[in-house]
């Protein structure tokens, strides 16, 4: 990656609250990545109106006017190129992605999912942790493989379940603590932190803090 700020692309899918967390850390000068990009596969997703509004460039790629996920991928792979971008980030893209473009990316390809990964993988996530009992629940931050929702682990933050919670309030709290560790994650990868040591994350000078319970493999 280039020693200067690490150009840097959002793919979304609706509303773009992760986007805009990641947006508003990138707008201080000395955040090492630089976001330069906002793409969707959906026209009419609300994010792209609030990264125009950011002065952010963007783009639409629709999935319904390709045949299968390969076609779509190379079209998307091929605009990110386009736009010279070093990481990608997920941030609400309901799009599962081709193991070809995951293999492309590797390393450079970040997600965030509202749970402490490896539980609760998939949808409907605030529900099932209800349902199940758990005490505990939160989000992760972590590269993308081809599987759904795996990946080594970059950085996670705990919520407690909350006697009164249903999948609404408990879903506030989660993506409150979303919008702190994605931007953080996306630092330590833009200042190339991270290396992967048999399939756990190594941060270089890792620093737990109470807001980012950042994987502890230094």
């Amino acid at each position: 990656m280039s020693t200067s700020r690490v150009r840097t692309a959002i793919l979304i899918s609706g509303r773009g609250s992760n986007m805009l967390a990641l947006i508003k850390a990138a707008q201080d000068p000395a955040f090492p990545a630089q976001i330069v990009h906002v793409l969707s596969n959906v026209p009419d997703a609300f994010g792209l109106r609030l990264a125009e509004q950011a002065g952010i460039a963007t783009s639409v790629i629709n999935h319904h006017e390709f045949d299968n996920r390969e076609s779509f991928d190379a079209a998307l792979d091929a605009a990110l190129r386009a736009a010279e971008v070093e990481i990608i980030c997920l941030a609400g893209f309901m799009r599962l992605l081709s193991p070809g473009f995951v293999t492309k990316w590797e390393g450079k390809l970040i997600n965030v999912h509202p749970s402490l990964l490896p539980a609760f993988k998939g949808l409907h996530t605030h529900e099932r942790v209800l349902e199940a009992g758990v005490r505990f629940t939160g989000c992760t931050v972590h590269f993308v493989r081809p599987a759904m929702d795996d990946g080594p682990i970059i950085a996670q933050a705990a919520v407690p379940v909350l006697p009164e919670d249903d999948p609404a309030s408990l879903s506030k709290r989660v993506l409150e603590q979303e919008h702190r560790v994605y931007p953080l994650a996306l630092k330590l990868l833009a200042e190339g932190r991270l290396t992967i040591t048999e399939g756990a994350v190594r941060i270089k000078d890792a620093q737990v803090s109470p807001a980012a319970l950042i994987n502890p493999l230094a």
